[in-house]
């Protein structure tokens, strides 16, 4: 893929990413980490949460999403820099076993007004299982390098 500047964005664009199979290891093993509590450790307390059963992390699911970002479609010259999340969501919960692919959707594009040589990309991104279940959602902010003259 040849990555893309500022100039070669616009709103509308949607890029996809591969799947991936998420799986109990990687789930456990995060919140091990990261989240520990016991719908993310261990399949048998789960079956008494909110949740009965074993669940990723919100965080963990966000993690996905910038690995399935970052190696999809969407290459972006010098890198995803981000400049902030204006909203995250996790309308329904990710399982061991769900196949998950995200959409990049440009939203808007526009140049710094402070510095001219970037500018900054808002992208729709959505994280959805095989099913079309939508898993998370997310509105970023993106610094992108405008082409070099």
């Amino acid at each position: 893929m040849t990555p893309m500047y500022l100039e070669d964005l616009k709103a509308g664009q949607v890029y996809r990413s591969a799947e991936i199979t998420v799986d109990a290891e990687g789930i456990k093993s995060f919140a091990e980490q990261f989240d520990p509590q016991p719908f993310h450790l261990d399949e048998s307390a789960a079956t008494e949460t909110f949740f009965g059963r074993l669940v990723a992390s919100g965080w963990y699911t966000a993690a996905i999403t910038m690995k399935l970002l970052v190696t999809g479609e969407l290459e972006i010259a010098g890198g995803f820099i981000g400049a902030g999340v204006e909203e995250i969501r996790w309308p329904s919960p990710v399982y061991p076993g769900d196949v998950l692919h995200i959409d990049c959707e440009i939203v808007d594009v526009r140049v710094s007004k402070s510095r001219p040589d970037r500018g900054v990309v808002k992208s729709r991104i959505t994280t959805s299982n095989r099913d079309g279940r939508l898993v998370q959602q997310m509105l970023v902010n993106m610094i992108v390098p405008r082409r070099p003259q």
